[in-house]
């Protein structure tokens, strides 16, 4: 295994998806340096620091973070200095070798607090997967995709994030699958 890499701040894909000789993979791409390095998730800590705290909006549109006034940690869709910019991209999905030019990212597990992934757009957000029990926990992303949203976390702990990514190949039944794949955010009080 290698040395573990904790991310702090800067551009990272965090569901980095490719699929070539049949299988279907996730990793980390990491440009926190401006240079491109493709990373196993078991050697990636995402770090997640005290100046990602904010507090909950008013508004019930919010509510899926917790309660109005509450502090949650928030990794933004936008790139802000000294935070990471997480997204997820499936440029190395070659187009049409899924069903639908498709894969179905799928949230399996979180473990640490509650987790939510959202996109905002004029101030409203859209819940993309959210950690409780009637949360969304699937989303289907197009083949070249590259995408960045809202990583939310409400408490100051580690949290153990699984995804599982799979597709149809086109033309067929057959279903491809990255397997389990978990990514350990450390947030920060």
């Amino acid at each position: 295994a290698s040395a573990v890499v904790t991310l702090t701040s800067g551009h990272a894909d965090v569901i980095d998806v490719g699929y070539a000789s049949g299988n279907l993979t996730v990793q980390v791409r990491d440009e926190t340096t401006g240079t491109p390095v493709e990373r196993d998730p078991a050697d990636v800590v995402l770090r997640v620091p005290a100046a990602a705290k904010i507090t909950v909006p008013g508004g019930s549109q919010w509510s899926f973070l917790g309660a109005a006034g509450s502090t949650v940690w928030v990794l933004p869709q936008n790139q802000v200095a000294g935070l990471l910019w997480a997204g997820w991209n499936t440029t190395e999905v070659p187009a049409g070798t899924f069903t639908n030019n498709q894969v179905t990212f799928e949230l399996v597990s979180v473990t640490g607090g509650r987790f939510s992934i959202y996109s905002t757009s004029l101030g409203n957000p859209t819940v993309r997967f959210h950690s409780r029990a009637a949360g969304p926990k699937t989303l289907a992303v197009s083949a070249g995709a590259h995408t960045h949203a809202s990583w939310a976390f409400d408490t100051a702990t580690t949290y153990t994030v699984t995804f599982r990514v799979t597709g149809t190949l086109a033309g067929t039944s057959t279903v491809k699958s990255s397997g389990n794949v978990s990514f350990t955010f450390q947030v920060l009080n």
